[in-house]
């Protein structure tokens, strides 16, 4: 099945689904999960029709009505006669019939919202899958999707019923940052990083929520940011704010808005974030896990400070609103968009995109690093290390690790990452401080490459020495949306 052409990019995603939805035999269980607005219905309407399979979008309703209206897709695919079923007993048992000689999917999209009313079903399709259920007589390739995430993974994981049935488990991932800027038109590093910092890789922020409003270059950008997520009419403006409210397991959004508040503003660690929202570190345990299952926050390991963490918001307009609209949302409702954006551009620049860039140069490096490096990157994080003899500490913001064959570990490459600086030989010495702080640990750093990526350049001291020096490299914002020479 060939890929249609209004589906951007997802070619792997594609061939996954195609290989899943043809491949075996027997019913077959699949379960396609992902945050909410990343085309995953879009995608498996689209494989719906090229295959000829069953799409069924669940809706919230009661159970009665929710059998009801699965009846009648069932019926409609089938050009067949099908009676209201009197429970999901029924309901799954027929549909599996319905495919004997059928290898098709059927996908039944929003699936949180059944199991939500009806909580047996997954129970009950994992009996029909089973020896001497309705599926071993089927060929229907059966597909689950939802994006409510903690309801998605606790399907397949600990003592769940569809454990170990499941031949597919597919996440659909936003866009990469080279695959958003190519989404959204944008030739431009700069503009496509600014833009990247708000919208990140979520393909329904442009065409649904601002109509493919698209920042013509750099001195459009301001100007953008006020008539699209700043503006109450859009409905961007509003969805930082669903996006936490459609989480059923957040119960005190205030208390989450908090600690998101907390993490966009810089406060990361787990003793930061309680000290921000006034609470004791094991009194914001459980929002943090309740977010991380949520997909809403990342927990990022010091790669380099075994037992040490710190926490990332991974949705990139979240950040945004917490750090930016949250505090302003009044002026902003009052449609002062204009002078809210002149008085936090310098708190977006610092407190959004200068941790952004990090993030995607951290991208760079686990994806695209192998040219540069010379060999791919196991792990690719932030680390601290601790320098005893002044009594200070070196932040890491690129640390590239080689593949855990032996000892001693061998790192690839240290790096720091500055937006709004230009980077000189001052940040070029503290790369190789913590270089040689590492060998002393017993790290091998024979080979380590110390990488400065400039959101604003190079002093022409560091761009000599880099030059002279092949263990210096320089990434600058064209080279991170281009492969590395």
């Amino acid at each position: 099945m060939d890929k249609p052409r209004h589906v951007f990019d997802r070619n792997r995603e594609w061939q996954v689904l195609t290989s899943f939805a043809k491949g075996g035999t027997g019913a077959t269980l699949g379960v396609v999960s992902g945050r909410r607005r990343q085309g995953k219905s879009f995608l498996l309407q689209a494989l719906s029709k090229a295959s000829d399979g069953m799409y069924f979008a669940a809706t919230e309703a009661t159970e009665a009505e929710s059998l009801r209206l699965f009846a009648e897709a069932l019926g409609r695919y089938t050009h067949e006669h099908v009676e209201p079923f009197r429970d999901w007993n029924d309901a799954v048992a027929q549909a599996f019939h319905a495919f004997k000689d059928r290898a098709v999917p059927v996908i039944i999209d929003e699936f949180p919202f059944l199991s939500r009313m009806s909580p047996a079903l997954p129970s009950i399709i994992q009996r029909e899958l089973g020896p001497g259920g309705s599926g071993r007589a089927s060929s229907a390739k059966l597909i689950l999707c939802g994006s409510a995430m903690s309801v998605m993974e606790s399907l397949l994981s600990g003592q769940a019923p569809l454990r170990g049935r499941a031949g597919l488990e597919l996440v659909i991932q936003p866009f990469g940052y080279r695959d958003a800027a190519k989404f959204w038109g944008i030739t431009d590093a700069r503009l496509a990083i600014l833009v990247h910092s708000i919208v990140g890789g979520t393909p329904a922020y442009r065409h649904e929520f601002i109509r493919d409003d698209i920042p013509n270059d750099l001195e459009d950008f301001d100007s953008w940011v006020v008539r699209t997520v700043l503006e109450p009419s859009t409905p961007l403006f509003r969805e930082a704010r669903y996006l936490l409210a459609e989480e059923s397991d957040i119960r005190d959004p205030a208390l989450y808005h908090s600690v998101l508040a907390a993490i966009a503003i810089g406060n990361t660690t787990n003793g930061g974030i309680a000290g921000y929202i006034g609470r004791r570190s094991d009194q914001i345990t459980h929002p943090l896990n309740v977010l991380e299952d949520c997909g809403l926050i990342k927990r990022e390991p010091d790669l380099l400070r075994p037992g040490r963490s710190s926490y990332r918001i991974v949705e990139p307009l979240i950040t945004f609103y917490e750090a930016i609209m949250r505090k302003r949302w009044a002026e902003l409702e009052i449609l002062r968009a204009d002078q809210v954006w002149k008085s936090v551009r310098r708190t977006f620049l610092a407190q959004v995109v200068g941790p952004h860039f990090e993030t995607l140069c951290r991208d760079f490096a686990l994806q695209y690093g192998e040219r540069l490096f010379g060999d791919p990157a196991a792990q690719v994080g932030s680390a601290v290390v601790a320098d005893t003899a002044n009594r200070t500490q070196i932040e890491v913001d690129v640390v590239a690790l080689a593949p855990q064959d032996g000892e001693p570990r061998r790192v690839l490459s240290l790096g720091e990452a500055k937006w709004g600086e230009v980077m000189g030989q001052r940040h070029l010495g503290s790369l190789a401080r913590a270089r040689d702080l590492l060998a002393l640990k017993g790290y091998d750093t024979s080979n380590t490459l110390l990488v400065c990526y400039g959101g604003s350049g190079f002093t022409a001291e560091l761009t000599s020495a880099a030059s002279k020096d092949t263990s210096i490299k320089l990434v600058d914002l064209d080279q991170l949306y281009r492969p590395a020479s």
